[in-house]
């Protein structure tokens, strides 16, 4: 594989975004729908406001992935949730780590967060040991938190606390 580039989100990354984001297998693990439209992908990118510090993992000159910090307000300024999906043909090539580790500098070095927290699907164990392996842990379980493929799943809540 080529290079990773890891760069702050544009504008033109929407329609690469959206090809990963109807992936199966994103679709799989994500809120991902089939029938969302490039649209939908084009107002995350331009709802996204100072808090939200949202990367992509650029290969080839094409954005294949992104992964978003979202720091919270008020008394929970310390805290920010993650959100990441990866294009299936580019998973398991250590591009949602490289995301990750660059939105954790960001919290760590940038933004003095203390509480990192994400939601995983609980049969993800490929993202659960990635996250694991950053220093996230389970704190709890969503049980039928999620419908998918005509059935209820569960949902880990995990989090990195320094």
């Amino acid at each position: 594989m080529s290079a990773i580039f890891i760069r702050p989100i544009r504008i033109d990354d929407a329609a690469d975004l959206h090809q990963a984001r109807i992936q199966p297998n994103v679709m799989l693990y994500t809120e991902g729908m089939p029938a969302l439209r490039l649209e939908a992908t084009q107002q995350f990118i331009n709802s996204l406001g100072v808090d939200d510090h949202t990367l992509v993992a650029e290969v080839d000159g094409k954005a294949v992935g992104v992964a978003s910090l979202h720091v919270h307000s008020g008394k929970q300024r310390h805290v920010a949730h993650i959100g990441i999906y990866i294009h299936d043909a580019y998973q398991k090539q250590g591009i949602g780590r490289a995301l990750l580790e660059a939105l954790l500098n960001i919290a760590d070095n940038f933004l003095g967060l203390i509480r990192v927290e994400l939601e995983v699907y609980a049969d993800n164990t490929g993202a659960i040991s990635l996250y694991e392996s950053l220093g996230f842990v389970a704190e709890g379980r969503k049980k039928k938190a999620r419908f998918r493929n005509g059935q209820y799943v569960d949902i880990l809540f995990m989090a990195r606390v320094l």
